[in-house]
């Protein structure tokens, strides 16, 4: 048996395949994110488009869509509810006057500081039964798949 078929098949006796496992994890994770967020008046996607822009202010509706992995029409739809909502403003681009960079506001900080509250204690739910060293090892475990995954396309 070549070691590529033992790859391919794990043995029955470890329990569920670790990609169904993840999949699990991500499905209740994000429940669990659009239940805390929606007490908060915000979508996951906006939370999201928040973070963005908290980390990286002034980015436009193209620059939020590539980030977020959505098409520029959802986010240019997303971005008109969170301006429509006073959580951001919009203004021309000094050097072109066309690209409107969009900036958190004072409403936006505070619901951005609540949300980030509210998945803080996500987090700490989520992670209840880890110890300190078992947190840090989840944690670099998924970002070595991830940096895997991202290698291999």
């Amino acid at each position: 048996m070549s070691s590529v078929t033992e790859l391919a098949d794990p043995p029955t006796d470890v329990g569920p395949r670790l990609t169904y496992l993840i999949k699990r994890l991500e499905m209740a994770e994000r429940a669990r994110m659009e239940e805390v967020l929606q007490a908060q008046g915000v979508t996951l996607h906006q939370y999201t488009a928040l973070s963005l822009l908290e980390r990286r202010d002034g980015l436009s509706s193209a620059q939020l869509a590539r980030r977020h992995f959505v098409t520029p029409q959802a986010m240019n739809q997303l971005v008109a509810t969170l301006e429509r909502d006073a959580l951001i403003r919009r203004e021309p681009d000094e050097a072109n006057r066309r690209i409107l960079r969009a900036t958190l506001t004072d409403q936006g900080r505070s619901t951005l500081a609540a949300c980030h509250a509210a998945v803080d204690d996500l987090e700490r739910r989520m992670l209840a039964d880890f110890t300190p060293e078992q947190e840090r090892e989840f944690r670099e475990a998924l970002s070595r798949s991830l940096r895997g995954l991202a290698e291999s396309t």
